[in-house]
């Protein structure tokens, strides 16, 4: 009986200092690689970015996505894995060994799988590196980086509060603003912007390439039209269309209290109005 205490007495010591001896290890997966490429694409269009290729790689730089944006040179993906792979092999942005390389150590070059460029960056959660992302091809070494932070911080907890100021409009503001058809709130500082319109009579055909617009009817009836081809298109602003009329599309009926979305890209025109239709316009960038 002794004995056989004494083994499991044994047993249980052996298993506890094999648990003391492990920890917990955070891992990358596909769904978290392809967050990270969704928020470094993000940073590229709000920074107007000319182009990049965006490469994520695990805690052992093996790849496990990349996405390469429209007019990248074909380097781009090469270089960027590298960058990543680099960012977690050596546990830190790619630009710290740029730096150390340009102030005097070249001997560093001679190491094997090594791309010192700036745009790797570590992945880290929970005070974890889990893997890192690399950029290339952005306008610069320093956009390049910029991108490849902000897919870093992908796992980052956003604020659940802010100091923005709420915007409130009297009734009576608003009454004037759809009198004359104006902006409520521009998009200074923002990603949307919201317009009390009016229209007295039908429009020209319109296109706007980065933003969607919720429409929501207050007063009137129109005829919508949309999809279908801008006849005689010409830009009249940064990704902005303007045309005479649509050739085919589908035609909606609106009317108080109806509601439509009208995604970036799409061909829309107002074919008929009441004097007056108003409406509110939220433009989502």
């Amino acid at each position: 009986m002794k004995s056989k205490l004494a083994r499991i007495s044994l047993l249980l010591l052996l298993t506890t200092a094999a648990i003391a001896q492990t920890v917990d290890k955070k891992s990358l997966s596909l769904d978290g690689a392809e967050k990270v490429i969704a928020a470094a694409k993000a940073e590229a269009k709000r920074l107007n970015a000319p182009g990049g290729v965006i490469a994520v790689v695990d805690d052992g730089g093996n790849l496990m996505a990349l996405a390469r944006l429209d007019g990248t040179f074909a380097a781009g993906a090469n270089i960027s894995i590298g960058k990543a792979r680099t960012a977690v092999l050596f546990k830190k942005p790619t630009k710290v060994f740029e730096d150390i390389i340009k102030n005097g150590r070249t001997s560093m070059v001679a190491l094997n799988d090594f791309t010192p460029l700036q745009g790797g960056v570590p992945i880290v959660v929970d005070n974890q590196i889990v893997g890192a992302v690399g950029v290339s091809g952005a306008a610069s070494a320093q956009q390049d980086e910029e991108l490849a932070i902000a897919g870093s911080k992908a796992f980052e907890s956003k604020p659940v509060s802010t100091n923005a100021p709420v915007s409130f409009f009297p009734s009576k503001d608003v009454e004037a603003a759809f009198n004359k058809g104006a902006v409520l709130v521009d998009g200074t500082n923002r990603n949307y912007m919201i317009h009390t319109s009016r229209r007295e009579k039908p429009g020209m055909a319109e296109v706007h390439e980065q933003d969607a617009d919720l429409i929501r009817v207050v007063d009137g009836k129109a005829t919508l039209v949309t999809g279908g081809t801008v006849v005689d298109p010409a830009p009249t602003a940064p990704g902005e269309i303007r045309g005479k009329y649509i050739s085919g599309g589908e035609s909606i009926q609106l009317a108080k209290g109806d509601v439509v979305v009208v995604p970036s890209g799409v061909p829309h025109w107002f074919k008929e109005v009441t004097d007056p239709f108003l409406y509110y316009v939220v433009k989502v960038r």
